[in-house]
């Protein structure tokens, strides 16, 4: 079935060419360069930070992998996507349903869906970011240049960054905290570094990391005995949203542990968990904005400071 559909895209686009669009331009990206059309009209996307790119910039995809905690999307999304196609999650696409929508610009990311570019190449122009993680900006920047809307992209991280020096300005002296960020997971638990989403906000804003996380790389899984590297002058931690059993559990376990409670932040009262979706697994421009919001509302700055 799917080598059918694979081949029915590839004969259409080579009798009929890019949907909605009549004219063509380059684009360079993590696989290389690729034509795509000026103005595609039937976008897939294939990460949730890249959605979040999309549908702020005005381009409603016609089918996009499901938001990880979604059914399928996430709440701030649903109105916008109610039209468009879940297509299985970004570590397992679904290549028959990207075929039947018939698409004319597919983006996706290398480190999710490398070994299937060949595969949705073959269905439209495929376009690839090379990272995640921290790696938002540089995507979104990709993303809006591949469905021609390069200004309205850079817009959008221009008034992102005005709006974080805006409150890093009010926070002042608060900055000079050293901020800790750790993840509760059922079966693990990690230290989050400086190149993460929330990692980079937090550094662009101007706030200092703990010596044992203040590392240019994604993260660390660790063990009990690894508590005290959790130390810093606030703790910021997340876990699952929905409070599942085993990630209540494991949350439970390690709070409750003589090492996590001697930690002079849990004793200060400045451990405080916040949304795995807004500062982890969103990972794109609207969580980036109501991580800015979090933080505005924990440092007591006022909110039309924000806007």
């Amino acid at each position: 079935m799917i080598k059918s559909l694979l081949t029915a895209a590839v004969l259409s686009s080579a009798l009929f060419g890019f949907a909605g669009s009549s004219a063509a331009r380059e684009v360079t990206h993590a696989m290389g360069v690729t034509t795509v059309p000026d103005a595609p009209q039937r976008v897939v996307m294939l990460t949730n930070e890249g959605t979040e790119a999309l549908v702020f910039i005005g381009v409603i995809p016609v089918g996009a992998v499901q938001s990880w905690d979604g059914d399928p999307w996430y709440a701030h999304l649903s109105e916008a996507l109610k039209d468009t196609v879940a297509l299985g999650t970004e570590n397992a696409v679904n290549l028959e349903v990207i075929a039947s929508l018939e698409p004319d610009l597919i983006i996706g990311n290398k480190v999710r869906q490398e070994k299937i570019y060949d595969q949705l190449s073959a269905i439209a122009p495929t376009v690839f970011a090379e990272d995640l993680s921290g790696s938002w900006k540089d995507n979104m920047t990709l993303y809006s240049e591949a469905v021609g809307k390069a200004e309205e992209g850079k817009q959008a991280l221009a008034d992102f960054d005005a709006r974080a020096a805006t409150i890093a300005n009010s926070i002042g002296d608060g900055l000079a905290e050293e901020i800790s960020l750790v993840r509760f997971a059922p079966g693990r638990v990690r230290l989050y570094y400086k190149d993460t989403f929330a990692g980079g906000i937090l550094g662009q804003m101007g706030f200092q990391r703990p010596a044992a996380q203040n590392k240019d790389e994604f993260a660390e899984e660790i063990q009990k005995e690894r508590i005290p590297d959790m130390a810093g002058d606030r703790i910021f931690y997340f876990s699952d949203d929905a409070d599942p059993e085993d990630a209540k559990a494991n949350l439970s376990e390690w709070t409750s542990d003589p090492l996590w409670q001697n930690l002079e932040a849990v004793k200060s009262g400045k451990a405080q968990r916040v949304s795995e979706l807004v500062w982890n697994t969103g990972g794109g421009i609207f969580c980036a904005n109501m991580l800015l919001d979090e933080i505005a509302a924990i440092y007591g700055v006022d909110p039309a400071k924000a806007d």
